[in-house]
């Protein structure tokens, strides 16, 4: 589990002109982690970087879709999609 402070220090941090967030070790998505990223989506927005996320499970993919954030997020079922897509 990772806090969301370091998350979002290492989402600043992160070079490169894409960012892939990979949640496959994620059980599920609290409203901290909803925060932490759309903090991300915009962070990544205003540096002009993609954002992908990938791996979500049924659980994390419905909170996401509850909270209408979904919308927000390309989504790949794999890292190796996301990276292909992103290249």
């Amino acid at each position: 589990m990772i806090a969301v402070p370091a998350f979002t220090e290492a989402v600043r941090a992160a070079p490169g002109a894409a960012m892939i967030i990979d949640l496959s070790e994620v059980p599920s998505i609290d409203s901290a982690a909803i925060g932490a990223l759309v903090h991300a989506h915009v962070h990544c927005q205003k540096a002009g970087r993609r954002l992908a996320l990938v791996g979500l499970n049924h659980r994390a993919r419905a909170v996401l879709k509850i909270t209408s954030v979904d919308i927000l997020f390309t989504t790949y079922p794999t890292l190796a999609e996301a990276e292909q897509a992103l290249g």
